[in-house]
């Protein structure tokens, strides 16, 4: 295989707030998109050719990957207008494939050695993964290596083994695809005439986002594969144990106490006495002040972070400011998205460019919408719209 296709156009509606300013695939991850880790694992296994199929927000992956020059990739754009589905956004890309090719979710974290195996396999062939909540996914009927059916999303899964949404084609599939609008179905088109798909398992690292709280799980696995770099200042009495990586410009007060795995970007501006503990992401141009803190939370860049708050299992995306004494434990919460109910342990949830007084507590699953303003001393639960003020 030596090009592939990366399908990069939805919007992630059950991420919002987080994906009203960004497609999912831009959402970050220990400092950098979903998006770049799939390209870097495609060029670490020689894959260099590929095809982005982008459509909302396509400016932000655009402005972002450019030519694909500085990941050492060659990206050719193609447009899926309308999110009709996987196969339609596949359809898009018809003219500009070779006769072999990968199909890959752009919004799924996926390592080198994950595909490493998969970048030789035969066409046509589907990447499955076992899992413990089958039931997200598209599940798969496997018989002698085969693919026999993928049900996608089950209320009951026959089996612990998903489709990973990584596919090897040739050509051929473009024959299927009408009027299928999702690869599953287009497969198993292909199936009920006689082709034959295999199935190739990986234990390798794969992972989905589908809501937000799935953000801090993402950010955890890709943490523990950092390299420790101890970049910018460090005043007396700092103590860094684990795997942490500071970014150039950034300084590190004195009697802050960083346990990592834990990453910093540049320019921050961290204590004195702020207390960051592991699986957290800060970062670009940070101010977290003093006697606050930090456990198992992804802080976007440009954020302000006020004195004496405590931020546990959270996700503050860029460009709040947060006064002092705001509290966000976490603890078990009943969180709606659209029409479905989920038990999660989780602190808040803040979209962009949120405003927050003193003495702000959020309640275990909050989820609170872009640029909301929130006065001193008011509790917060439950999920508010975009630009709302609580008052």
């Amino acid at each position: 295989m030596k090009q592939a296709v990366i399908l990069s156009a939805g919007e992630g509606q059950r991420l919002r707030p987080f994906t009203a300013t960004r497609p999912k695939v831009m959402l970050s991850i220990a400092g950098k998109p979903i998006l770049q880790y799939v390209v870097e694992a495609l060029a670490q296994n020689g894959i260099r050719n590929l095809v982005m199929v982008i459509g909302y927000r396509r400016r932000e992956i655009l402005d972002y990957m450019g030519s694909g020059e500085q990941f050492g990739v060659d990206i050719t754009y193609v447009t899926q207008e309308k999110q009709l589905g996987t196969a339609h956004a596949l359809a898009q890309a018809k003219e500009v494939t070779e006769e072999e090719f990968l199909v890959l979710p752009g919004d799924n974290l996926i390592e080198a050695d994950t595909i490493a195996r998969f970048v030789m396999v035969k066409p046509e062939a589907v990447l499955v993964k076992r899992v413990d909540n089958p039931v997200r996914y598209g599940v798969v009927t496997i018989a002698k290596g085969m693919v026999k059916d993928i049900a996608e999303k089950p209320e009951e899964a026959k089996s612990n083994v998903v489709s990973t949404g990584t596919y090897a084609f040739t050509k051929r599939v473009f024959d299927f695809i009408e009027p299928e609008l999702d690869i599953p179905d287009v497969l198993n088109s292909m199936i009920a005439r006689g082709k034959l798909i295999s199935a190739q398992e990986t234990d390798g690292p794969w992972l989905d986002v589908a809501y937000p709280w799935d953000i801090l799980s993402l950010n955890d696995a890709v943490l523990h594969r950092i390299q420790p770099n101890l970049g910018g200042i460090f005043e007396t009495g700092v103590v860094v144990k684990g795997l942490v990586s500071v970014g150039k410009d950034t300084v590190v007060r004195s009697n802050s106490y960083i346990m990592g795995s834990v990453v910093i970007g540049n320019n921050c501006d961290i204590g004195p006495n702020v207390c960051i503990l592991p699986a957290t992401s800060i970062g670009d141009n940070v101010v977290i002040s003093p006697f606050t803190d930090i456990k198992n939370s992804v802080i976007g860049s440009d954020v302000n972070i006020g004195p004496g708050c405590i931020i546990q299992d959270s996700v503050i995306d860029k460009g709040c400011v947060i006064n002092g004494h705001f509290t966000a434990c976490s603890g078990e919460a009943d969180v709606k998205v659209d029409d479905e109910y989920h038990t999660v342990n989780m602190g808040a949830m803040l979209g962009g460019g949120c405003d927050l007084g003193n003495s702000v507590t959020a309640q275990p699953g909050v989820i609170v919408g872009n640029h909301s303003q929130v006065q001193a001393l008011k509790l917060v639960s439950g999920r508010l719209p975009d630009r709302s003020l609580v008052v």
